[in-house]
């Protein structure tokens, strides 16, 4: 009432200045409401910062790869071709629930069926180097070159296509949905699990037994998954065995790795191999037939930078014998030869390629040539 009074006497024009003027019972009125109110948003913002502490999530990162390339295919007894081809295109995800419950989700675009697929759903119970236990969808234990994808083999282009690396059984992307234990003892590293078969067989089992082994001589390479090269940040001599079961048929394959940084900076060299063998099991004889062979890869990286990256030659051999059944079978040969340009190593690297697929019995093969790249971050 006051306030207002004053109010209608300021607005008359009335210069008494005790009656304008804001009384003192006025003032101690004012002053606390804005010391409340300054309180009441310091209390609000103190009460938001810690539910946000909370609510934090755990840490996760983010990641992503693409890999692509330009092709010339001339097809036995067919028309040449020439495209771009954006091959692969993968969003990586992993966070840590506690400091031994891990997650991971990977997602892939493949260009051969213009679909995209959930590659990984893993929890992790990780505890120690000698006991981690994996859940979900996720490469069982196989051979190196399933191990390491296309993201970090060697080989820039053409993977998967001889016959040898990665024919096991696969939901996605070389991926199935199992369980299965892994650990590293010093140089030995195993893991075995139990894994859904995407192709089983009526009346059969429908579990897939998979086991690995490796040791490394050299270098270590922890973790569970593997690299075709480390591009001379490790020197490796490593050599491993899988076999793969489900009722009463099996793969097995033995797989080798060698790098080393040559003496006096003079470069690295690499030489990968392996051998498998399909037996009614996956592979391109599939459930009803088998194949078996082998490969050998040899790269070399020049050590003087040119520009910001480094080149690297790099020549490949494959061969296989198909069964389809027993009236019915083939020999696969595959050869690859690249001219790469490893900028930032598995994140920024590209490349000249050449390869060469052929066939006996008269089945069509193909040569292609082009440009590759991948990228990565």
């Amino acid at each position: 009432m006051n306030r207002s009074k004053s109010g209608l006497m300021r607005r008359a024009g009335c210069t008494n200045a005790g009656a304008g003027a804001p009384q003192p019972h006025q003032q101690g009125a004012r002053i606390p409401r804005v010391v409340v109110a300054t309180l009441g948003v310091a209390a609000l913002m103190t009460a938001a910062v810690a539910l946000a502490d909370d609510l934090s999530l755990p840490p996760i990162t983010v990641g992503a790869g693409a890999i692509g390339s330009y092709n010339h295919n001339n097809p036995d007894g067919g028309p040449t071709k020439d495209d771009f081809s954006l091959d692969d295109v993968r969003l990586y995800i992993n966070g840590s629930i506690t400091p031994t419950v891990k997650f991971t989700f990977d997602s892939d675009y493949d260009n051969t069926t213009s679909q995209v697929s959930v590659i990984d759903a893993i929890v992790r119970f990780e505890f120690s180097d000698q006991l981690n236990i994996w859940a979900g969808r996720f490469l069982a234990p196989s051979d190196r070159a399933n191990l390491y994808g296309p993201y970090y083999s060697n080989l820039q282009q053409g993977n998967y296509t001889d016959g040898i690396q990665d024919g096991y059984s696969s939901t996605a992307a070389g991926r199935t949905d199992g369980v299965a234990y892994w650990g590293q003892f010093g140089p030995v590293k195993v893991s075995a699990g139990l894994f859904n078969d995407p192709d089983p067989v009526a009346g059969q089992n429908s579990v897939i037994v998979a086991e690995r082994v490796m040791v490394d001589f050299w270098d270590p390479e922890p973790g569970y998954y593997l690299n075709g090269t480390y591009y001379g940040d490790k020197d490796i001599l490593a050599v491993g065995v899988v076999g793969q079961e489900r009722g009463g048929n099996s793969d097995y394959s033995a797989d080798f790795l060698l790098e080393k940084r040559l003496p006096g900076n003079s470069g690295v060299f690499t030489l990968e191999a392996e051998y498998a063998r399909y037996d009614h099991l996956a592979g391109l004889g599939g459930n009803s037939g088998s194949n078996d062979g082998g490969y050998g890869l040899v790269s070399y990286l020049f050590p003087r930078p040119l520009g910001p990256g480094k080149v690297q030659i790099l020549g490949k051999y494959a061969s296989t014998d198909v069964t389809l059944n027993s009236a019915d079978s083939y020999t696969q040969k595959t050869k690859d030869v690249e001219f790469n340009y490893i900028i930032k190593e598995f994140n920024l690297r590209t490349g000249l390629y050449f390869h060469d697929e052929t066939f006996d019995m008269g089945m069509p093969g193909a040569k292609v040539y082009g440009v590759s790249f991948q990228v990565q971050m």
